[in-house]
């Protein structure tokens, strides 16, 4: 069966990843802040990568928005945030956002008429190793 979906279909070994970030916008700025989104989204969808883009505001919360955006893996995002163009446009956008985790693996994808799902590229111990962990006490310094 074809997919009928407008992205492509997981593979099993790669997942999509979708980033979803939360804005708050005074009402004095709404207009503002849109104008503003819509010219990040638009510079956002030009980099390699990048499937699609939604801008939605809250319907029970005034001046909540929430810009969502899906991109072939993390790879492809992270990529696209190291663009010149991003960086003037999305970034300082980007960077008003509500402080909150952003970037999530579509690991399951379901549509009428397909369901498929992919691995998660995160590694086992993601949780557990930060900055500087690798090194150890019987690491030896690099001498030049």
């Amino acid at each position: 069966m074809s997919n009928p979906s407008p992205w492509p279909a997981l593979d099993g070994d790669a997942a999509a990843l979708l980033v979803i970030t939360r804005h708050r916008a005074a009402s004095e700025g709404r207009e503002s802040f849109l104008e503003s989104a819509r010219r990040a989204v638009a510079v956002l969808s030009e980099q390699a990568g990048f499937l699609d883009a939604s801008i939605a505001v809250a319907t029970d919360e005034a001046g909540l928005y929430v810009i969502e955006t899906h991109w072939i893996g993390v790879g492809a995002y992270r990529r696209a945030l190291s663009s010149f163009d991003v960086k003037m446009t999305a970034i300082p956008l980007l960077s008003t956002a509500v402080d909150e985790s952003s970037a999530f693996e579509i690991v399951h994808r379901r549509t009428p008429g397909t369901e498929t799902s992919a691995h998660s590229g995160l590694a086992a111990d993601a949780g557990e190793v930060g900055l500087g962990s690798a090194s150890g006490p019987d690491v030896r310094s690099v001498t030049s």
